[in-house]
């Protein structure tokens, strides 16, 4: 009979992402087959899955955690934000529309049916699923329609563990004031607390840890000390992008200019991962490092308007004295639709219709297109063949004369464009840095070399993870929690 129980905290950002994938380990290591589901994500970090949709990336790593393969079931409703206000819905993997948040505000009700029948699909194969909310139960302005958080637990019958981020302060009233938010049915489906992050001697903390359980009648599970590995885990949010210095000196110099509309940013962690690589985000108003080795231009969810954003900030200048200096550029995605003479989008998928001229330094030019691609790929580097893993998801067709230069072959087709000094390079193939052979390869290009095994570290991470939940958590506890799913 298949179980599940449900993950909600008391806002963004408070781990519930890692901490359901540490369960999810917990539980595949106790012999359960165990799946990941989130009702409602909104990121622009995606995972490409094998039947040709995207989840958000965190769903992906708990997918990986739990032994399975990404499936759409697992995040049914993603969106990406384009602007301050709207955003593109997702849903069971494939675009629908762009919306404005106060229309799906007043319409995501309509989407419950949707959200259950993903939710049941994947439970058949399952002996527990572990979920994940968003955002925090307490916001009483979301809660009418809500497929989040209570709304879908009290739909689906899933008991509900409340996590509290104590590394912000004010934790006590973070999980107090969440119980006096919620009215008594949505409270009655929270079964016992959590408290995450939490920084130095873990006693300090019983008389508060005793106070919420007084106060809420909740038991408490366990308090977590801050998994300082995770840094190792692909990232899904922006804020939790950071700067990273390398370990030895001599270090390969990667600059990333952080972009409003970054995507698909895990292109980075590989690298960040490397002792012999530094990476810097660059932030805004301030200009690329000129003693950078690799200008990387990352994904991004609104091409045009983040390529005005890039040129606002000048870095259309320090990009071309880099390239004086002998340095290299990547684009990848929606930075090499940037490096381009022009992108147009006729259509206004991403934005009001229309073309700009771009960085003018690949020989190509981009049309956005209806058609979404959206795909795992297998690839090998050109000229030497290395192994290379990734996936795609872009808007777009991008075609040229420095095509003819292309420097990866995609299931028998030639991949990315490269400058006739082959300094300047673009590919719309996320993940490629994954590949050990790969990244080893294109760092010797720059002159360094690579210390890391990307793909084992994040498997001994998950491992590691699993068993800080294992010493912190009462485990066996919290999964006893879970609740029969209803015929």
């Amino acid at each position: 009979m298949t179980r599940a129980i449900m993950i909600q905290g008391t806002g963004s950002n408070v781990g519930k992402s890692l901490l359901v994938a540490g369960l999810c380990r917990a539980a595949r290591r106790r012999g359960l087959s165990v799946a990941p589901f989130k009702p409602q994500n909104m990121s622009n970090n995606a995972a490409a899955t094998a039947d040709g949709g995207e989840i958000g990336r965190a769903q992906a790593l708990q997918a990986r955690a739990a032994g399975r393969a990404p499936h759409t079931d697992m995040n049914p409703v993603l969106l990406k934000p384009e602007s301050e206000t709207g955003a593109q819905l997702v849903v069971q993997g494939r675009r629908r529309s762009t919306q404005e948040a106060a229309r799906y505000q007043r319409d995501k009700g309509a989407l419950l049916d949707v959200v259950l029948e993903s939710f049941h699909r994947l439970a058949a194969g399952a002996d527990l699923v572990l979920i994940e909310g968003a955002g925090s139960p307490a916001e009483t302005n979301l809660r009418r329609g809500d497929i989040a958080n209570m709304g879908f637990a009290r739909a689906a019958g899933v008991p509900v563990v409340l996590v509290g981020d104590i590394d912000r302060g004010g934790v006590i009233a973070q999980i107090v004031g969440t119980q006096a938010m919620l009215d008594a049915d949505d409270r009655a489906m929270i079964a016992g607390f959590a408290i995450n992050r939490f920084r130095g001697d873990l006693a300090l903390f019983d008389a508060g840890r005793d106070d919420i359980a007084a106060r809420t009648g909740w038991p408490c599970l366990g308090v977590v000390p801050w998994f300082h590995d995770a840094w190792r885990l692909p990232a899904e949010d922006m804020m939790d992008i950071a700067s990273r210095g390398a370990d030895q000196d001599g270090a390969c110099k990667v600059a990333v200019p952080q972009l409003p509309r970054m995507a698909n940013f895990d292109d980075l962690d590989p690298l960040s991962a490397e002792p012999s690589v530094a990476v810097e985000i660059v932030p805004p108003g301030r200009p690329l490092p000129g003693d950078a080795d690799l200008v990387l231009i990352p994904g991004s969810k609104s091409t045009r308007g983040d390529l005005s954003f890039f040129r606002a900030q000048g870095w259309d200048i320090d990009l071309k004295a880099h390239l004086r200096r002998g340095g290299h550029v990547l684009g990848l995605c929606g930075g090499y639709q940037m490096l381009g003479r022009s992108i147009a989008d006729p259509d206004g998928l991403e934005g009001p219709p229309g073309t700009d001229p771009g960085l003018g330094l690949l020989e190509v030019e981009t049309v956005m297109r209806g058609d979404k691609t959206v795909s795992p790929r297998v690839a090998t580097a050109l000229p030497d063949g290395a192994p290379v893993t990734g996936y795609e998801i872009h808007l777009g067709r991008t075609e040229g004369p420095d095509r003819a230069r292309g420097w990866l072959s995609v299931e028998g087709r030639i991949e990315g464009a490269a400058s006739p000094d082959g300094r300047v390079r673009g590919s719309y193939l996320h993940g490629l840095f994954a590949s050990d052979g790969f990244r080893t390869a294109y760092l010797r290009g720059l002159g360094h070399r690579s210390d890391a095994a990307y793909e084992a570290g994040v498997e001994a991470t998950l491992d590691a993870l699993a068993d800080h939940l294992e010493t912190y958590l009462d485990v066996d506890a919290l999964l006893g929690l879970a609740a029969p799913l209803r015929g």
